[in-house]
């Protein structure tokens, strides 16, 4: 990455008045939440004592029923108010302040949007806030169940002592909320940039929205690793922290620190 290239992008930013914010675990990694996948962390070492056939388990809505201990150790973890935004964080809220968020189409599940006050946000893989009985539908609150989380419990429905009840997370099968759709179908031809931070695109739905946004929308992408060859050749690229050159950007877009 290259000064030019800041500049460029910075420039970008600033005469931009739409700008489409897509954001993954890369921008919350300088929070400290640990990434469940990595062996090392924390997490995963909690989470060896269930033997999950594979790390990505824990977000299988069929494993989940019949095992649902592990993913209830990691939304202990992910409670609201045990991590603080980043500074990638601040910067989407300072492109709101400045008038110029669209929207944050976030596949994350920390909740650091909110902690950061950022109001345009899409949570596109669902939200701790709310949770669902998985047998009689009944709709609870997250401090409904968040004393029973803390205390490692597993929380259940009163109508019936094998009624789970599951946070709106979005798991493998799940269909997207339809918040997403329709924000989408008025956002995207709307924007005027995308601004794409700490995702490798790998991840569907949320990856198409560089291939549907308008062919002369620029786009940047902040990462630490370069996506799939097939979007490079689209993007203006920034290999690096997400934190760092959002701080580098944020000073030379509009002249402020984070």
């Amino acid at each position: 990455m290259s000064s030019d290239q800041v500049k460029k992008c910075a420039s970008l930013i600033r005469e931009a008045e739409r700008i489409v914010v897509i954001t993954g675990a890369g921008i919350s990694t300088a929070a400290g939440i640990p990434d469940f996948r990595s062996p090392g962390t924390g997490l995963y070492y909690n989470l060896q004592k269930y033997h999950l056939p594979y790390p990505e388990a824990i977000f299988d809505l069929n494993y989940f029923i019949q095992h649902p201990q592990p993913f209830f150790e990691l939304a202990k973890e992910l409670l609201p108010g045990n991590y603080q935004p980043t500074l990638a964080h601040r910067f989407i809220r300072m492109l709101e302040e400045e008038g110029k968020l669209l929207q944050n189409y976030t596949q994350n599940i920390d909740g650091l949007e909110e902690a950061a006050h950022i109001e345009r946000v899409i949570a596109c893989h669902g939200t701790f806030k709310t949770a669902t009985c998985l047998s009689c539908g009944q709709k609870y609150s997250l401090s409904d169940i968040e004393t029973e989380i803390k205390a490692g419990k597993v929380p259940t429905c009163p109508c019936s002592p094998q009624s789970i009840i599951k946070p709106d997370i979005v798991f493998f099968g799940e269909a997207l909320p339809e918040i997403f759709f329709q924000s989408v179908a008025e956002d995207l031809p709307q924007a005027d940039l995308l601004l794409v931070m700490g995702t490798s695109l790998n991840v569907y739905p949320v990856a198409g929205l560089v291939n549907a946004i308008r062919p002369n929308c620029p786009i940047i992408m902040i990462n630490k690793t370069p996506p799939p060859a097939a979007f490079q050749r689209k993007m203006e690229l920034l290999l690096g922290s997400c934190d760092d050159i959002c701080r580098e950007l944020a000073q030379e877009a509009f002249n402020r620190s984070l």
